[in-house]
């Protein structure tokens, strides 16, 4: 749902909120000026906007609206799953304790800090696409790529080393918790990854416009989105123990 949704916004950019400032400074206003002299002084002035653009100029912005829907429909996924971790962690604190032992916290917070990183680059993205800097833009967000995809091969190192000492998703409701909570905050990565190289390649074809301005942000509110998940994740698995 989450790479569908990021390719929808891309392709769709122009319904964003950069693309719509853009089209209502084009939208041609009508200025009625009428006035009666009476002494010299004018009496009536009038000033009155095309009708028929009304219901472009106050119509929700579509991007920005779907994207607000989409990233709360996220965020209670993983409501849950922090409610489920708490439940099953409240039912057998012994199993947290010893299975917390085994995590490699200093390995974690190198790659944790990689991937709060990669939010800074983004957003220097999204302010170079501000400009309609397009070669800036396309290099903070390679930059956020290969940052992002530091953070995966990191957890897939630690997957690693987890399995090699026998420790599996289905050992205990620890380990379940664990891998489960990571996995899917993986993916999410890997989605992000996605739209980054989806963008890039449409940044390359054409122009730079508003348009594309709208997608870069588009993507920058996801990319944001998972740092801040992950925050939130790390903070509970390695150091509420």
């Amino acid at each position: 749902m989450s790479i569908c949704y990021l390719n929808w916004a891309i392709e769709n950019p122009s319904r964003g909120a950069y693309g719509r400032r853009h089209a209502r400074n084009t939208y041609p206003l009508r200025n009625r000026h009428r006035s009666n002299r009476n002494n010299g002084r004018v009496t009536a002035t009038e000033t009155s906007i095309d009708p028929s653009r009304i219901h472009s100029l106050t119509r929700p912005n579509v991007v920005s609206v779907g994207t607000i829907v989409w990233l709360a429909s996220e965020l209670m996924f993983f409501a849950a799953l922090f409610a489920m971790y708490f439940s099953i962690r409240a039912s057998a604190p012994e199993m947290w304790a010893e299975g917390a032992s085994h995590l490699n916290v200093p390995y974690a917070l190198v790659f944790t800090t990689i991937l709060v990183l990669s939010s800074v680059t983004c957003q220097m993205g999204v302010f170079a696409a501000e400009r309609g800097d397009v070669h800036k833009l396309r290099f903070w967000f390679v930059i956020t790529f290969f940052m992002g995809l530091t953070f995966m091969l990191g957890q897939v190192g630690e997957y690693t080393m987890l399995i090699n000492e026998g420790y599996t998703i289905s050992t205990n409701g620890y380990w379940s918790m664990f891998f489960l909570t990571t996995g899917f905050h993986g993916l999410h990565v890997t989605g992000g990854l996605i739209a980054f190289i989806y963008f890039l390649i449409r940044s390359t074809m054409g122009r730079f416009n508003p348009a594309q301005a709208t997608a870069a942000i588009v993507v920058s509110y996801y990319w944001h989105f998972v740092d801040v998940v992950w925050i939130a994740l790390f903070a509970t698995i390695f150091f509420l123990q």
